[in-house]
């Protein structure tokens, strides 16, 4: 199980293909900085069933960006403290840069 943490924008070479590549059951994916460009709906193909229910967007990080009202349905706003019990749940994280 791994905490999976994007930085950057969708459009940014293949990381979003590796990603999702080296994604595997029980994993979570958090888009911050950049990242949080994802959560708009279709922006990157992350609403694929493969992430599915399994992805959310930092709000501080999509507020700051003028996202927060934009975020697609399926995925999960999580505040600094629900980022901070994702690192508790996940025994490691993998950060794509």
């Amino acid at each position: 199980m791994t905490l999976h943490l994007i930085i950057r924008t969708p459009h940014s070479s293949g990381i979003f293909a590796d990603l999702l590549d080296a994604f595997a059951d029980g994993d979570y994916l958090l888009l911050i900085e950049d990242g949080c460009y994802a959560a708009l709906p279709g922006a990157a193909g992350l609403d694929d069933a493969v992430v599915a229910g399994r992805i959310g967007v930092l709000r501080e990080d999509a507020e700051s960006r003028g996202l927060l009202a934009r975020v697609a349905p399926s995925i999960e706003i999580v505040d600094m403290d629900g980022f901070v019990a994702l690192t508790e749940r996940f025994p490691k994280s993998l950060s794509w840069f």
